[in-house]
């Protein structure tokens, strides 16, 4: 039985010199640190973000709790994950309520800025 001729590259087209092969495995291996860089800077910007929203969420539920005589840490810890519970700072005075997250890294075990957010209700009687 006589071979077939490969079907690849069509008869007429150009065939791309020896020296490229493999060249597309080789960029993409160039490029994952940098993918990788990429993915970490975005994680990094998910996790402020969450943490700036439920900042917010915490100063109004602390703010709530102050408005009747609660104790508003306790108030603000609840409404937070046990991931940011261990950065927050609580102020409470007579202009409302005032909260403060740590961002956590994503590279490694430390913070990288905090985030405020405040709050203020009327006492209810």
């Amino acid at each position: 039985m006589p071979a077939r001729p490969n079907p690849w590259p069509p008869r007429g087209a150009p065939t791309p010199p020896y020296g490229e092969r493999g060249q597309a495995s080789v960029e993409l291996v160039a490029l994952l640190p940098l993918l990788a860089v990429l993915a970490a800077l975005l994680w990094q910007a998910v996790l402020a973000g969450q943490a700036l929203w439920l900042a917010g969420s915490a100063a109004r539920e602390a703010a709530r709790a102050q408005a009747i005589d609660a104790d508003p840490r306790a108030a603000a810890r609840r409404v937070l994950p046990a991931s940011l519970r261990a950065g927050l700072r609580v102020q409470a005075g007579e202009g409302g309520v005032t909260v403060r997250l740590a961002v956590p890294s994503v590279v490694g075990r430390g913070t990288l800025t905090t985030v405020s957010a405040r709050a203020r209700l009327e006492p209810q009687a």
